[in-house]
């Protein structure tokens, strides 16, 4: 539905989007994830007509868009401030794009109802938009950008700017809106959040110095990280350089382990990943010496700090509290290789 080729764009004369390809189907949300400053929003306003890139093209529905003007693309964006407009309540605000469509009163009327129906504010209609909370104001963004029925909705940080509970409440409702809106509209969605990416997306794209170095599921991305960009912006830690033995396992500084994954043979570093749930307390020799650094609870389970004999840090979990300055052995059952870039 949605295919970006080649697309570059350069600020202050560096680049900020290097030779960008993908693309996006119908009925489905890709999120655009990457630190703040990667590219993302300017990758969204080149879409929606905005700005213009350098090379490269936007098509839509097998269409060039470069010489369509913005209005006419039909596309619709939500923005983090939302910029809803203070003198206006719920209903103007929705209705307002309408009527830049020039629809008819009774399809404005039904339109706005329908769309604050989706997004559960069936009563707010008559509400001023200053007495709203900030998850309902949010809400009725979202329903201004789906009420002209956009072919492709853009939302860029869409839940930036609420507090982690009440961004965890929105998430699964908006994913849930947003698959109910039907098959033949595609969602480009922006985030720095993993978390958020992670619940809302069909695909995740991951940006990294103008570049999407990976692509794919959700569960895909967390259980195969492309490199240790991706590894370490997913939240896994504990990395250490390592090379592959000719019996297939990798050696790192804490030892030689079995290795679950093999990068092509190249002259790169190769890093390891082990992923938390790989380190236990070890019950037998060889083991690992170490010194709890930090222990604190979260969900269900301690997450539990050390630093080893060598000073590489590890993260891992357990079932039991253990005390800051603790000595302790642990094993490693297997490492995940991966390349550095």
């Amino acid at each position: 539905m949605l295919e970006i080729t080649h697309l570059t764009k350069t600020y202050h004369g560096a680049p900020l989007l290097r030779d960008l390809s993908f693309a996006v189907h119908p009925g489905e949300i890709v999120c655009l994830l990457g630190p703040s400053g990667g590219g993302k929003t300017t990758l969204l306003r080149i879409i929606a007509g905005l700005e213009a890139a350098e090379r490269g093209d936007v098509f839509f529905d097998g269409k060039n868009l470069r010489a369509v003007p913005t209005h006419a693309r039909g596309f619709g964006m939500m923005f983090q401030d939302l910029a809803l407009f203070p003198h206006k309540n719920v209903f103007e605000n929705i209705a307002f794009g309408l009527r830049m469509q020039n629809c008819a009163p009774a399809e404005v009327r039904a339109r706005v109802n329908e769309t604050l129906a989706l997004v559960g504010l069936g009563e707010f209609a008559a509400r001023d938009v200053t007495h709203l909370s900030g998850g309902e104001q949010q809400r009725v963004a979202l329903a201004r950008a789906l009420a002209p029925r956009p072919r492709l909705l853009m939302l860029d940080e869409p839940l930036g700017a609420l507090d982690r509970i009440l961004r965890e409440q929105l998430i699964g409702d908006l994913r849930a809106i947003l698959k109910r809106i039907g098959a033949q509209q595609a969602t480009l969605y922006v985030t720095h959040d993993q978390d958020e990416a992670f619940a809302i997306a069909d695909r995740i794209a991951i940006l990294h110095d103008g570049r999407i170095v990976q692509i794919g599921a959700p569960a895909e991305i967390y259980r195969a990280p492309a490199n240790v960009f991706v590894a370490r912006f997913l939240g896994m830690t504990n990395l250490i350089r390592a090379h592959m033995r000719a019996d297939a396992r990798a050696e790192t500084e804490l030892g030689i382990f079995a290795a679950t994954a093999q990068p092509t043979p190249s002259n790169k570093t190769l890093w390891a990943l082990i992923r938390p749930a790989w380190i236990h307390l070890a019950t037998s020799e060889p083991a690992l010496a170490a010194t709890v650094t930090d222990c604190s609870f979260r969900a269900g389970e301690f997450r539990v700090r050390v630093v080893t004999a060598r000073e590489i840090p590890l993260t891992f979990s357990s079932a039991h509290a253990l005390p800051v300055g603790a000595r302790i052995a642990l094993a490693i059952d297997r490492v995940e290789m991966l390349n550095a870039d």
